[in-house]
């Protein structure tokens, strides 16, 4: 199997599933927004899919290591505290930013959203920025 075959086909699962949920369901598929939706109101009529989305999130890894013997998923190298205040600095910057890397990364994108792509490329810029300090300065 080539190594790039699994990272094409998870992109065309998460295409497939951004396609189907904005078709079916006239909703875009940012995880922050459902997550949140899911938090404001958690016994709402709406609740199910958004429950099936998020579980399928945590279920795909383990979908990938029963056909494949690898989950693709390392440990974490972080301690639980980085990974906790890691969270919470990414929940307050989806707020702030208005959603997440798949809202705008690829939902917002796909309709050419002036104001996703603006924050895909802040996204990405201080991705790079982080990846490179931590690696070349810290």
């Amino acid at each position: 199997m080539t190594p790039y075959l699994l990272p094409l086909l998870g992109g065309l699962l998460i295409g497939a599933a951004a396609v189907l949920l904005m078709a079916l369901n006239g909703r875009i598929a940012g995880i922050s927004g459902i997550a949140a939706g899911l938090v404001r109101a958690p016994f709402a009529p709406e609740s199910l899919w958004r429950v099936a989305f998020l579980l399928g999130l945590v279920l795909g890894p383990l979908v990938v290591l029963a056909v494949t013997g690898k989950s693709g998923i390392g440990a974490p190298t972080a301690t639980p505290v980085v990974l906790i205040a890691a969270g919470l600095l990414t929940g307050l910057g989806t707020a702030l930013g208005g959603g997440c890397t798949s809202g705008h990364g690829v939902c917002g994108m796909a309709r050419l959203s002036l104001r996703s792509i603006a924050a895909t490329l802040i996204f990405m810029a201080v991705a790079i920025a982080t990846v490179f300090i931590t690696r070349h300065v810290l």
